[in-house]
């Protein structure tokens, strides 16, 4: 059903742009070539690293802060939790990217079945999430610059700049190359997961797992709930971490091969290997070093192969595969923010000329707009935890919303061709919806200003789409016409 505040039946007219608002003659030619993506780019490989890539640097840090909020045991059960939405997630969203697939990923699903204003309320929080996280992580990337001794260099902005101009002009050059080479970059970081593994638990000690001490005053206490029932759900943000990003996958649809098969291949198994990972990771590190000692360093997995603080040939691989894997997250989040910022731009919910490609069918602006956000953001904060706090604030929504997608295109449009079918249906998306819920909430608990912070965003956002662009979407991006088409279904059907 099309949003009641849909400008469809609006008379067409031309900005000075060129662009077709919404209307019944909008002409697509000219405005849609100067906004085409390279097609047939990706197959199920590249999209398979992708999906890794996305999340591969959370892998080597991040999820182990987990460990202060809710011990081995809070944080053992919140990434089971978190482990379970993703997967009912990417299952609704396999299924959504097989009827849908567009450059509008979660936006495009939103928009069919929750309006306008619930596209442009996913597709906001999905580029607060991407425009955020490569900010954050270009300053970890200094971090491990610094502490390797790289050139003589020390974590600051003209490192941060350095990351956004090379790997920018990488996404520039084309789609085809940035994902061979964020899959070369990934294969790197994941066996370099391998050799931690071997190492670590090669002195896997059980009694290191529940090694801190007990909160007395914590309800439900136990050496495994240190900080009691409550500190589970404390933990779900970073038992996310051992996930967040695999969701972006279905943003490479306008650029993938057959995407209707790709993509649910491609997500599947990603999500595998990122769930063995993260089996891997944390029960290896914990058991190798203890919970305690490594419940707030900046490089869980190195110091858990170094028990008595002296660096060995492991983990100096480590050390050094953990840069790789934050650069493949860094540069795949880029795309991901890229193609998000794209596809709202094409259909007008953002300034349109953010949509724009090059002879070489990269959209540049939609590029170089966010990674100069991120840069100044990066440079003049220096704030990479509450700006990946922030980030998993907007993905908690996005969650959340693209989950009650799939439910309501379910109920509402049951005879929709779905060349892949969710297992589980409505159960597992619904399942997914709880779950995100249960971790938007906790990001309250974790760092209330990061999430006040994020819903200030939102307001900004949502002013200018209820006073502006709402008003000027434009007909012809492939989103609105499946929604329009989703709507002329229903009306004759009722008739």
């Amino acid at each position: 059903m099309a949003d009641s505040t849909e400008p469809r039946t609006a008379p067409p007219s031309t900005p000075a742009d060129g662009s077709p608002v919404a209307g019944p003659a909008a002409p697509p030619d000219a405005y849609l070539q100067k906004r085409s993506l390279r097609r047939g780019s990706a197959g199920p490989l590249l999209l398979t690293g992708l999906g890794v890539a996305y999340v591969v640097s959370g892998d080597f840090s991040g999820w182990n802060n987990g460990l202060a909020q809710g011990g081995f045991g809070g944080l053992a059960i919140a990434a089971v939790l978190m482990g379970v939405m993703y997967t009912c997630l990417v299952f609704a969203l396999a299924e959504l990217a097989s009827v849908l697939p567009t450059a509008g990923g979660g936006y495009g699903f939103a928009r069919r079945a929750l309006g306008t204003w619930g596209g442009f309320l996913t597709g906001t929080a999905i580029l607060i999430e991407y425009v955020l996280a490569p900010a954050a992580i270009s300053l970890f990337i200094g971090d491990y610059v610094e502490s390797l001794g790289l050139f003589g260099l020390t974590s600051s902005w003209p490192v941060y700049l350095a990351c956004f101009v090379v790997f920018i002009g990488i996404h520039l050059w084309g789609v085809g190359e940035a994902l061979r080479f964020s899959l070369a970059v990934t294969a790197v970081a994941v066996a370099a997961v391998v050799v931690f593994a071997c190492g670590a638990l090669s002195d896997f000690h059980v009694g290191a797992l529940d090694d801190i001490p007990v909160d007395p005053g914590a309800f439900g206490a136990t050496s495994w709930l240190p900080f009691g029932v409550l500190g589970i759900w404390a933990a779900f943000p970073f038992g996310m971490w051992f996930f967040l990003g695999v969701e972006g996958v279905p943003l490479a649809a306008e650029e993938t091969r057959d995407p209707a098969r790709t993509l649910p291949k491609a997500m599947a198994a990603a999500m595998g290997i990122l769930l063995l990972l993260a089996l891997v990771t944390f029960v290896a590190a914990t058991g190798a070093r203890g919970s305690a000692a490594i419940q707030s360093v900046g490089d869980p997995l190195v110091q858990a192969l170094q028990p008595r603080g002296e660096p060995t040939t492991v983990s100096r691989i480590v050390n050094y595969a953990g840069l790789a894997g934050l650069v493949a997250s860094f540069f795949s989040l880029i795309f991901a923010g890229s193609r998000q910022l794209f596809a709202l731009s094409r259909a007008g919910y953002l300034p349109r000329f953010l949509s724009l490609t090059s002879r070489r069918k990269a959209p540049y602006l939609a590029l170089l707009v966010p990674g100069a956000l991120g840069f100044a953001l990066a440079a003049a904060t220096g704030d990479g935890a509450r700006m990946l706090n922030i980030a998993v604030f907007g993905a908690t929504i996005s969650y959340a919303l693209m989950s009650l997608s799939h439910i309501v295109l379910r109920r509402r449009e049951p005879r929709l061709p779905r060349p892949y079918r969710t297992p589980g249906g409505v159960l597992t998306s619904a399942t997914a919806f709880v779950l995100a819920c249960a971790a938007l909430a906790a990001t309250f608990l974790v760092d209330e200003q990061a999430a006040f912070i994020a819903l200030g965003v939102y307001g900004v956002a949502l002013a200018y789409f209820a006073l502006y662009s709402r008003h000027r979407l434009v007909a012809a991006a492939p989103e609105e016409e499946f929604a329009a088409l989703a709507a002329a279904e229903a009306e004759l059907e009722r008739d």
